[in-house]
């Protein structure tokens, strides 16, 4: 579960989206859908990746975020003594929603077709 109380009482706060980064980028990686937004590589790395903020929206219940994630993933080979497959990083982006429950800041996040 996906709590952000800390951006919820900074919503009308010129802090919100430093907070809302922080809180973010503090998440465990794998409560994050960067598997599923994987587009040069096969493996998400779920360390070390950073949080841009890219609009929000109040919503009847909720606040709406739509959140950039840039990322690092790899394409592994087979572990092959003789296997020519670098591991090497490569970055990535996806566009994720946060919709943050105004009562109790828990947070839902969906991967965006973007």
């Amino acid at each position: 579960m996906i709590v952000l109380n800390k951006s919820l009482a900074a919503w009308t706060t010129p802090a919100f989206t430093s907070v809302l980064k922080a809180e973010i980028e503090a998440l465990d990686g794998d409560a994050l859908p960067l598997q599923a937004g994987l587009a040069r590589s096969s493996h998400a790395i779920t360390t070390g990746f950073t949080a841009i903020v890219l609009n929000a929206a109040e919503l009847p219940g909720a606040l709406r975020v739509k959140v950039g994630l840039s990322y690092k993933g790899i394409t592994p080979g087979c572990s092959c003594a003789d296997d020519p497959t670098p591991l090497d990083e490569v970055p990535e982006y996806c566009v994720v929603q946060f919709d943050i429950d105004r009562k109790t800041g828990v947070a839902t996040v969906v991967l965006l077709p973007e």
